[in-house]
């Protein structure tokens, strides 16, 4: 890899073969030097799980036809993934992380379990900039063609400008024809939240199981949120911070008898 280029980590919570992260580095290849570090199988949902009791493995897959691209399979969680790229197969740090194009929504609450955006936060807490990308597709068929200009305009602005210190970006696209979308929006994540319900079962064997399912209910109205930005045919763009410090809760708690 030469020096020259930017460097750029791509990974996803979708697993090596998804046609999101293909899709991630062919923007990619046009703008520095990539190099895949992806889960060997789906991570979706993981968050920022860490693996600590098993051992980890890592191979180098041929999945292009650009011999330039280097690919790893990881055994572990897309937060492995970053560690793994940047501690020990890049030789140095990356000049920009993308995860994903994950297929589903990461807006509002469901960041938190998002896998994909805890990869991007992962390399963001080492100092990279980083961006998580989603399309509101589910579906493995699902076409990542009209997306592919904001994925590289918003590549090119962190590489760029760089990333505000502590913040990493987390992307979102609607499902939409590429004439369709309106074009983007920064925005806050919404108030949203789920309602679980689980769907309890019994294996043949005479023991319960459940399949956790429900429905996602948005109670913020507000037209600066990406929940409104998606609904109303732009990609969203919401700045997301690691440090979880409540800083306007601290006078209050400072107030308990403690």
């Amino acid at each position: 890899m030469s020096n020259a280029k930017p460097l750029i980590l791509i990974t996803n919570d979708d697993g090596i073969t998804a046609p999101g992260i293909r899709t991630l580095i062919e923007v990619m290849k046009e703008l520095g030097d990539i190099c895949v570090v992806a889960p060997d199988s789906p991570q979706s949902g993981m968050g920022h799980a860490i693996t600590v009791n098993e051992t980890l493995y890592v191979d180098e897959v041929i999945m292009d036809k650009d011999a330039t691209i280097k690919e790893y399979s990881c055994s572990g969680t897309p937060a492995d993934c970053v560690k793994l790229a940047v501690n020990e197969i890049l030789g140095r740090k990356p000049d920009l992380c993308v995860s994903g194009i994950n297929h589903g929504s990461n807006s509002s609450i469901n960041v938190i379990y998002s896998g994909t955006m805890s990869a991007a936060v992962e390399a963001g807490t080492q100092g990279i900039p980083s961006i998580g990308f989603s399309l509101l597709d589910y579906s493995l068929t699902a076409n990542f063609d009209p997306v592919k200009k904001y994925v590289k305009t918003l590549a090119q602005q962190a590489l760029a400008h760089g990333m505000p210190k502590g913040v990493v970006l987390n992307v979102n696209f609607p499902k939409l024809k590429e004439e369709e979308i309106k074009g983007i929006k920064v925005c806050r994540q919404a108030n949203a939240h789920w309602i679980e319900k689980f769907d309890k079962r019994t294996n043949p064997l005479g023991r319960d199981y459940y399949w956790l399912s429900g429905e996602f209910v948005n109670e913020d109205k507000g037209e600066d949120t990406d929940e409104w930005a998606l609904e109303n045919g732009y990609v969203s763009v919401v700045p997301v911070q690691f440090d979880l410090t409540a800083h306007h809760a601290i006078k209050d708690i400072n107030n308990w008898d403690i």
